[in-house]
């Protein structure tokens, strides 16, 4: 999943690097830590779920 993937920068995100890329695949969305890169983990979403994710975040449910 990692590989050949094209990652985007949250429109959010500081100049520290300090948020998440999204990367698009085939029937799939892939989520990544800025500061991390490629050494880091990758959350993979079928597109319901990603739709799922994103519906929690926006309303505040993963804040820490």
């Amino acid at each position: 999943m990692r590989q050949g993937l094209n990652w985007r920068k949250s429109s959010r995100s500081g100049a520290n690097n300090e948020c998440v890329e999204v990367a698009l695949a085939v029937g799939r969305s892939a989520v990544r830590d800025s500061k991390l890169g490629d050494t880091g983990p990758v959350l993979s979403f079928d597109a319901s779920a990603f739709a799922v994710f994103l519906d929690s975040v926006k309303a505040g449910r993963l804040d820490a």
